[in-house]
């Protein structure tokens, strides 16, 4: 009788279909993430959760980043087919020789900011960006210096800049005028330190006219060309993450803190879920924003690509079309 029993659910596990929507050999792929988990890239972690790869045929592993991960190092050894980079970083990349391209621009709405003393230790009062020079300020290394060194160029103004890690302790000790923040992540650190908004002077690039999209998915080119529906499946399935984010912000808390938690990231909910709430303003546009959801524009990335050459540092940008792909049919 057990065998028979065996027997009949062997037969109807052959003849019943995959579950709608899902393949019965879904594709493998890895998407590793320019830094720790976080609220930054919630769209991700829906996307898994909710079975959006899933139903594109895909089987997708989130690999965290950090500062021990080389993110084009990774794309440049095959570890992962697709990355989360912003534009400078993927740019300068490029410039160096990694053959990378952009399937989607995720978040258009630039997050930097400069937090300055309004009054400082030394005394002057900070009112205006120019009041920052000769100032010691900390500015982010590598990948996330380009914009700052471009708003200082382009508005001629020349601070003395140390480097700035992964703390503002030097700031908050008031050991410098100004340091550097996101919208999202550092500035509301600020805020939950227990510094009052009207002790700071902030500067927001893209009000001062660095106008830099920052989060985007990026592959190698010989994955665009050898898979390129792949590309379309994981972006779309992503795109639909992070709808799917900013209609359900509770839940989407919810999945962030799993992955917040198994890390063991020194964070809590209220300040991711802050930075939830930034992220879904940078990436979707309100009414009067000149973006659209998932796509950069040819003059916005021939702006940004120019003003990194001009003022960042960026020795060359490829043109448009060979750089930005239709993972979600970007404008011309």
């Amino acid at each position: 009788m057990r065998f028979h029993l065996i027997s009949l659910f062997l037969l109807i596990c052959i003849v019943l279909p995959a579950p709608a929507g899902l393949a019965q050999n879904p594709e493998q792929v890895a998407v590793t993430l320019h830094w720790q988990h976080q609220s930054q890239f919630a769209g991700y972690y829906m996307a898994l959760a909710k079975g959006f790869y899933a139903q594109e045929g895909l089987d997708v592993t989130i690999m965290r980043g950090g500062p021990d991960v080389r993110v084009g190092e990774m794309l440049r050894s095959r570890k992962t087919e697709f990355a989360s980079f912003m534009l400078s970083s993927a740019l300068e990349e490029r410039a160096a020789g990694l053959p990378m391209v952009q399937l989607a621009q995720v978040v258009n709405r630039s997050n930097f900011l400069l937090a300055a003393w309004k009054n400082p230790a030394e005394g002057v009062s900070i009112d205006d960006l120019k009041d920052l020079e000769g100032r010691r300020i900390t500015v982010w290394l590598q990948d996330f210096r380009a914009p700052y060194l471009a708003l200082f160029a382009s508005k001629k103004i020349q601070p003395v800049i140390l480097p700035q890690y992964y703390t503002l302790s030097l700031f908050l000790h008031r050991g410098v005028t100004a340091c550097s923040v996101m919208r999202y992540n550092e500035y509301h650190t600020l805020i939950q330190s227990g510094i009052q908004d009207k002790d700071l002077e902030i500067f927001s690039l893209h009000d001062l006219g660095i106008r830099l999209p920052e989060d985007g998915i990026y592959c190698l080119d010989e994955t665009w060309q050898q898979r390129p529906e792949t590309c379309r499946k994981f972006v779309r399935a992503s795109l639909k993450g992070w709808a799917y984010a900013r209609d359900h912000e509770k839940e989407t808390l919810d999945e962030v803190m799993k992955y917040v938690r198994k890390e063991n990231l020194p964070t809590n909910r209220m300040h991711m879920s802050w930075m939830l709430r930034e992220m879904l303003a940078s990436i979707f546009p309100a009414k009067g924003d000149d973006w659209i959801f998932g796509r950069i524009s040819r003059r916005t990335y021939e702006d940004a690509s120019g003003m990194l050459i001009r003022y960042g540092g960026l020795e060359s940008a490829p043109p448009f079309k060979e750089f930005i792909k239709d993972g979600v049919a970007n404008n011309d």
